[in-house]
């Protein structure tokens, strides 16, 4: 079973400094029929306007995963770190027993285009941390890269949950295929482009929820980017 959450259909703010859309219900926009699916809690895709952010604030008992996908957003939290995430850059921050953090776009006259996402964690508890890592994902067009996981396989950053979480970019034509072991569900989010996953056509921004189903297609007649969580 395939499920699309249209892109139109997402709780959609334009704070001025912000535009924001949320795929799941999230601060202003509360829908009971949208609060998220299996582990994945949040898909906020956000425009951040020049020289403006989220200032400093707490999080506690989240995995919240960053992707940026047009210039560039500078972070600083209560652990000491301080870093700029870039396109091809994926950042985990695991808020556990507690951390504050700010993003703020540092350009004077770009927008910052990111999604961020939180997953929650198997277990409340534990220890806050912090991840960056870059990967290929532009390079290496046509197929599912590992950026997220549990065991860290790959390189990819580790989050505490069962999941797994893909990028990848598709050439015009492209096709990359997945397959879901038993019991497994998936979360396709289109970043950039229209995409066919098993034949129904996506649009940017676009969601789909799949469950009871093995096989994944997904393919870019024009060429796109998406995000792809498998979850327990």
């Amino acid at each position: 079973m395939i499920a699309i959450r249209p892109s139109n259909e997402r709780g959609a703010f334009d704070h001025g400094w912000l535009v924001t859309s949320h795929t799941f219900s999230f601060s202003e926009y509360q829908d009971p029929a949208h609060m998220g699916f299996r582990a994945l809690r949040v898909i906020n895709e956000d425009i951040v306007r020049p020289g403006k952010g989220f200032g400093t604030h707490g999080h506690r008992d989240m995995e919240i995963v960053t992707y940026v996908l047009s210039d560039a957003l500078e972070h600083k939290d209560s652990l000491g770190n301080g870093s700029i995430i870039s396109p091809g850059e994926v950042q985990r921050m695991s808020a556990g027993t507690g951390i504050r953090h700010s993003e703020f776009n540092a350009s004077a006259d770009a927008d910052v285009h990111l999604l961020q996402i939180w997953i929650v964690p198997e277990r409340e508890g534990i220890a806050p941390g912090y991840e960056q890592k870059t990967f290929p994902i532009a390079a290496e067009t046509d197929r599912l890269l590992l950026v997220a996981s549990r065991s860290g396989a790959a390189g990819s950053v580790t989050i505490h949950q069962d999941a797994n979480l893909y990028a990848a970019t598709l050439s015009p034509g492209g096709r990359v295929a997945a397959v879901l072991a038993p019991g497994r569900h998936a979360w396709v989010q289109v970043a950039r482009g229209a995409l066919k996953l098993n034949g129904a056509a996506l649009a940017a921004g676009d969601g789909a929820q799949i469950s009871d189903e093995t096989a994944i297609d997904i393919r870019g007649p024009s060429g796109g980017e998406f995000l792809l969580f498998d979850l327990a």
